[in-house]
């Protein structure tokens, strides 16, 4: 029966079929502690690898014919009918297949709000790998780095999907740091400088600083020396801890 939002495609419905990779995530869910709060469960594949964890696990479905099904054959489940891109992120462990489409919206949303821990998602395989900065940081991954660690484990071909999306997919874990790198109330500063470095014009970070700070050559140097940062890396090649020292410095400054 369709659902109200629409059929497979609408819903950007690509269900995991292989039992190896189900297994991994799950393995990667029991190395976690407390409740979980699964997204996107559809057929309840990965629930039924949740359940023998022993743990509390709410799931979250839009499409409430699968909902109810699922609310029936798992009773022991918290199955809710609603929108990943809407519920609340308050239960320690996030885990899902997440439909592609969606992908880059619930990721903002994820890492800016709620009280999770960790998060152990299924995603594009492009979106996967940028985020854990494997050939480069994204923005998204440097505005969020002080408060969150990205790790990739491993990629999943298409046709362990059913139906077959046109990409792979990329199994990706978010940890938020028991240490953040900077307080939290210098997210948003901090945020607004990873943006304007990382749209600047230059040749290397120390041009790029440079136009938009309005620092001295000298000055420049100074910071990126300190920071272990060379003149002419980019945005995209630097680490967590190289960027809180850019901002603590030319903040200061």
């Amino acid at each position: 029966m369709r659902s109200q939002h629409g059929g497979r495609h609408e819903l950007g419905q690509n269900f995991l079929v292989h039992t190896p990779t189900i297994r991994t995530i799950r393995d990667l869910v029991a190395r976690t502690e407390g409740p979980i709060l699964e997204l996107g469960p559809g057929d309840g594949a990965l629930t039924d690898e949740l359940v023998p964890l022993g743990r509390s696990l709410r799931a979250v479905e839009l499409d409430e014919h699968r909902a109810r099904r699922l609310r029936r054959r798992l009773p022991g489940v918290d199955v809710q009918h609603a929108d990943a891109l809407r519920v609340r992120f308050d239960l320690p462990v996030v885990v899902g297949n997440i439909p592609f489409h969606i992908t880059t919206p619930l990721l903002r949303r994820l890492l800016s709000q709620g009280t999770w821990q960790r998060a152990i998602l299924l995603t594009q395989w492009e979106v996967a790998r940028k985020r854990a900065g494997v050939g480069g940081a994204t923005m998204m991954t440097a505005q969020t780095a002080p408060w969150f660690s990205f790790e990739l484990h491993g990629r999943v071909p298409a046709h362990r999907f059913r139906p077959v999306p046109s990409v792979d997919g990329g199994i990706l874990s978010i940890t938020r740091r028991g240490s953040p790198l900077l307080p939290l109330s210098d997210r948003v500063g901090f945020e607004r400088f990873a943006r304007d470095l990382f749209t600047g014009r230059g040749r290397g970070i120390e041009q790029i600083v440079r136009a938009r700070t309005g620092r001295t050559a000298p000055q420049v140097r100074r910071v990126l020396q300190q920071a272990g940062v060379a003149r002419d890396a980019l945005p995209r090649d630097l680490t967590p801890a190289q960027w809180t020292v850019l901002w603590e410095a030319l903040r200061a400054r």
